[in-house]
């Protein structure tokens, strides 16, 4: 059983338990809930975007920890309707009007994931382990995943406290890790999907982003990473032959907490809103940090 996350919350739960949805048909605001009916999936949304991960009941083969984007054409929340109709036999994979799911994760990085970067290599975990809703269903929600996983530095284990308001294309993400139960810097990258070099990518280190941009079904989809400028220590675009390996990688290092700060997510040219590489990078640079 994963462990169960202590504070003040209105849904607090290991993984073992399944709390139930909560309804959400056509509302528009900032949610997240563990969905237990498809292998124990925690998705997130807001008015813009949302975004799912993998929990312990995905295959150990083909998935981890990245983080999956779903792409939406409408303002409310879609979530709950589109894992309904998973249950039901109608696939997110495929566009009804709402948008859809055609991006792929397994066991990449996705859209922001993090490592634990050591000796040339990534290190991560394969799942969340327990989870902690702090707050959802208005302007903003906010979260917390617990990860474990062994690197050649040792045990660590990562509280990833996820937050997404309403309007903005990024989420944010302060995590705390620890090496062997103690808290200390860490070296940390955090990429992006190339899908195996289908997309571009880009990056303004003095700005603190990267950025990929590819065209799935005719459509433009950028993502990217942002953080402090003064937080990176280096970027460097890895391609790799073994499939969902390669990436562009932001690189940086927690602090002596263990602490790190930074924002993640898409614009998709089907919403209407950003529709061109210019407009993704206009926005990347504008970002608030």
């Amino acid at each position: 059983m994963g462990l169960l996350l202590a504070g003040c919350s209105s849904e607090q739960a290991s993984v073992t338990e399944a709390p139930a949805a909560e309804e959400s048909a056509e509302k528009v605001m900032a949610y997240a809930r563990f969905v237990p009916e498809r292998r124990d999936d925690f998705a997130w949304e807001n008015d813009k975007v949302a975004f799912r991960v993998y929990g312990p009941a995905a295959p150990l083969a083909g998935h981890a920890s990245g983080v999956d984007a779903w792409l939406k054409k409408v303002d409310y929340s879609i979530i709950d309707k589109w894992y309904a109709g998973f249950v039901n036999g109608i696939s997110y994979h495929e566009d009804r009007g709402e948008g859809y799911d055609p991006y792929h994760t397994g066991i990449s990085r996705g859209v922001g994931g993090s490592a634990v970067w050591v000796d040339g290599k990534p290190y991560y975990g394969h799942n969340f382990d327990s989870y902690e809703v702090i707050q959802s269903g208005g302007d903003e929600v906010v979260f917390t995943l617990h990860y474990a996983f062994e690197t050649p530095l040792g045990n660590v284990e990562e509280l990833k406290t996820v937050s997404l308001e309403l309007g903005s294309q990024l989420y944010k993400v302060d995590s705390t890790f620890t090496l062997n139960g103690e808290a200390t810097s860490l070296p940390i990258a955090l990429g992006l999907a190339t899908h195996d070099e289908k997309a571009s990518v880009y990056s303004n280190e003095a700005a603190g982003w990267i950025s990929a941009w590819e065209v799935i079904d005719e459509l433009g989809l950028g993502t990217g990473v942002i953080i402090d400028p003064a937080k990176v220590t280096s970027i460097a675009h890895m391609p790799i032959d073994e499939k969902d390996e390669s990436h562009i990688w932001l690189f940086t290092n927690t602090d002596d907490n263990g602490q790190i700060t930074y924002y993640a997510g898409f614009g998709w040219e089907g919403a209407g809103e950003i529709t061109t590489l210019e407009q993704w990078h206009q926005y990347l640079d504008s970002f608030p940090l």
